[in-house]
């Protein structure tokens, strides 16, 4: 009876992680492993979205590992464990790809793409817990003169510290993104207009003490930028809050820039 059931035996493999019912039924032998990879590759051609092919690479590792540990394999196990650790390979250049992807390489901010997906993490977050989130767009001042005078790769500078000295004075919640150009945007988690008002003066203080453009030894351009202060309402998009941040920012360029203006609670 013993020897029976061990001639009927089959490799069973249980899933980890989390998957669509479809993806749920039950391995019942090697074969059908490797007609699940064939089903999960299939499904990896069909995406370019890194975090649907890090989530599929998830479930074909973890269902790796079953089949390294099961007998009915023994002979294979090498095979197997070098299949594992290149699957890990995969997933790892992956996960580094998507960080890439949402970084603004010159500056090390997120760039537009990055700014989405935080935006939504942010925003739902803040609803779910009933808190605000500041959305603060901000534009350096006199970009192109500063450009014109000392050429692009200053210009470059200028951009990349004042990434660097917004990392440095805002919280460690705080975001910062380069929405495009000399144009950022910087996402204040649970704060109240007064108070997001009071961490960007503070970053800009700490901007025009770190730098400024000298076009000759009378003359100095003092680095500083100008800004829009929005807090988004319950449930508001994000193009709905940065426009609203956008106009705040235009009132600040037209009235003197170097200021910092909040923006209307209507939208």
């Amino acid at each position: 009876m013993q020897e029976a059931i061990k001639q009927k035996r089959t490799l069973r493999l249980i899933k980890t992680t989390s998957a669509s019912k479809s993806e749920l039924k039950p391995m019942v032998n090697s074969d059908d492993y490797y007609k699940h990879v064939q089903r999960y590759a299939e499904q990896i051609r069909k995406t370019t979205d890194a975090d649907e092919i890090i989530r599929i690479l998830d479930i074909v590792l973890s269902e790796t590992r079953g089949l390294r540990f099961n007998e009915d394999v023994s002979t294979a196990h090498e095979q197997v464990k070098h299949a594992e650790e290149k699957i890990e390979s995969l997933k790892s250049e992956l996960e580094q790809l998507r960080g890439l992807v949402q970084t603004d390489q010159m500056t090390g901010a997120f760039n537009r793409r990055g700014l989405e997906d935080i935006f939504k993490r942010e925003a739902a977050r803040a609803d779910r817990n009933a808190q605000s989130l500041g959305v603060v767009l901000v534009d350096i001042d006199n970009f192109k003169q500063i450009n014109d005078n000392f050429g692009h790769q200053y210009g470059d500078s200028v951009l990349i510290n004042f990434v660097a000295v917004a990392k440095e004075t805002l919280r460690p919640t705080d975001i910062v993104a380069r929405f495009g150009g000399e144009e950022f945007v910087i996402l204040l988690p649970d704060v109240e207009m007064e108070n997001a008002l009071t961490i960007i003066q503070r970053v800009q203080n700490n901007l025009t003490r770190s730098y400024s453009a000298y076009m000759n030894e009378n003359q100095v351009i003092p680095v500083t930028f100008s800004a829009g202060v929005a807090i988004r309402s319950f449930g508001e998009h994000q193009n709905s809050v940065i426009n609203r941040a956008d106009k705040a920012l235009y009132q600040a360029k037209r009235t003197g820039k170097n200021r910092t203006i909040p923006a209307l609670t209507d939208h």
